[in-house]
């Protein structure tokens, strides 16, 4: 089994629930059409690979804005080994 699995989750305080980050039902609703229409990792396509996605990301992080966070232009389908790995080295690496 890997390590990763084994760890402690982070907890998060009731404010900062994936609900009221803007991750309800309608988002759900949402990433099933766009995992529908988007079905393949945008960056193992960008590899030659061809792999289900399974998360929809924030191109830029949102940071709470409504219009950013809807934004259609701004998603994109990733795997989730894509966006637990190579996007949030991304994202570190530019802050």
């Amino acid at each position: 089994p890997c390590a990763r699995e084994h760890r402690m989750p982070m907890r998060r305080g009731a404010d900062t629930s994936s609900t009221k980050r803007g991750y309800g039902y309608r988002w759900q609703q949402y990433r099933v059409r766009f995992l529908d229409a988007h079905p393949l990792c945008v960056m193992c396509q960008s590899s030659g690979l061809v792999v289900a996605a399974s998360v929809v990301d924030h191109i830029t992080p949102h940071r709470g804005d409504h219009r950013l966070f809807w934004d259609p232009k701004n998603h994109q389908a990733l795997c989730k080994a894509c966006h637990d790995g190579a996007k949030q080295r991304l994202e570190r690496a530019s802050r």
